[in-house]
């Protein structure tokens, strides 16, 4: 970069790479986010001994922000004696009452204790209350962002077998730091920006190898109501067209014709549906569940305008059923 040569960094101690992370949340995870710095800052004997490093709320989106436990490893540590039974353990706060309450109070007593994560929280909510927001979104949204240093090979098959938490619940994102005398850089896969999709993008390299996945590997760990929308949504369009073809692959069910129409990412608690149309069409007949913007290397991907709509439930159907029935008439 500018003439000058940059060599991988190697991360001795995890600490040393946890730090990096502190220091850089707002690069790494956008300047709409708000990163606690667990070990520092929460006791954590109540939620069982296990030390996330920290919490991640992203606000970029006010209306529907995201929370992440974040664990943050190095890739030379074991996998099976290390690294999966740390991030099992946090599985645990979200699918415990007991647990996830914990991890409600943990946070909520550290941001009244630190008056400038407390404004921090207050720059987004306003008069909102921080107990409210923080126990709504951690039971609208959970997820655990595993920042790593390098590949780890385990990761992949891991995800595959336990779909109902790996696969649902884990969002992996590589972190790379290059260093001179002077200066640091760093690389980042996915983008945290583009998390969401990251496996999607990665689909396509998986085409060539002939694979059989099932629709039940989707839907494993999904609550009800996202199943009878996805249901719904199926059963319309088959009473439409019952050519169409709903094909499952590992990390998504498309919806083909002579063409791929739209694709369903399940989620426990959310049913993603990325649609190739553009975002201002899609927003004139969607008007009740979320739409996610795609950045321009997503919509890239895609070969063409596309955007996401979010779905928490299984009302408002039939506006998504009327702009899926558009899409497939074009």
């Amino acid at each position: 970069m500018n003439d000058k040569i940059f060599t991988l960094f190697q991360f001795e101690k995890e600490n040393d790479f946890e730090l990096e992370v502190v220091k850089n949340s707002k690069k790494f995870f956008g300047k709409n986010s708000i990163y606690i710095d667990a070990k520092k800052k929460i006791h954590t004997i109540s939620l069982g001994n296990s030390i996330p490093d920290g919490f991640l709320f992203d606000m970029s989106d006010k209306k529907n922000p995201e929370f992440y436990i974040v664990e943050v490893e190095l890739a030379s540590h074991d996998f099976y004696r290390h690294i999966f039974p740390q991030i099992t353990k946090f599985f645990g706060f979200f699918k415990n009452h007991k647990g996830q309450n914990d991890l409600i109070e943990k946070i909520f007593s550290h941001i009244n204790e630190d008056d400038e994560v407390r404004k921090e929280f207050k720059k987004y909510l306003g008069e909102k209350e921080i107990y409210k927001f923080i126990k709504d979104t951690i039971e609208k949204s959970q997820n655990i962002l595993l920042v790593i240093d390098g590949d780890k090979k385990e990761l992949p098959e891991i995800m595959e077998t336990y779909t109902e938490t790996w696969g649902k619940m884990v969002k992996l994102i590589q972190i790379k730091k290059y260093s001179n005398l002077t200066e640091s850089i760093y690389t980042m896969h996915p983008d945290f920006e583009n998390i969401e999709f990251a496996e999607i993008e990665n689909e396509q390299e998986e085409d060539d190898i002939a694979q059989e996945y099932d629709e039940s590997i989707h839907l494993e760990g999904v609550n009800d109501e996202i199943k009878d929308a996805y249901f719904k949504i199926k059963d319309y369009l088959l009473n439409i067209d019952p050519d169409l073809i709903f094909n499952p692959k590992k990390h998504y069910i498309s919806i083909r014709k002579e063409k791929n129409i739209a694709f369903f990412i399940l989620g426990r608690k959310k049913l993603k549906i990325v649609v190739l149309n553009p975002e201002d069409e899609t927003r004139k007949i969607i008007k009740h569940h979320q739409i996610k913007s795609l950045t321009a290397s997503v919509q890239k991907f895609w070969n063409g305008p596309s955007c996401a709509i979010i779905l928490e439930n299984e009302k408002n159907l039939d506006e998504v059923n009327i702009l899926l029935k558009q899409l497939i008439e074009k």
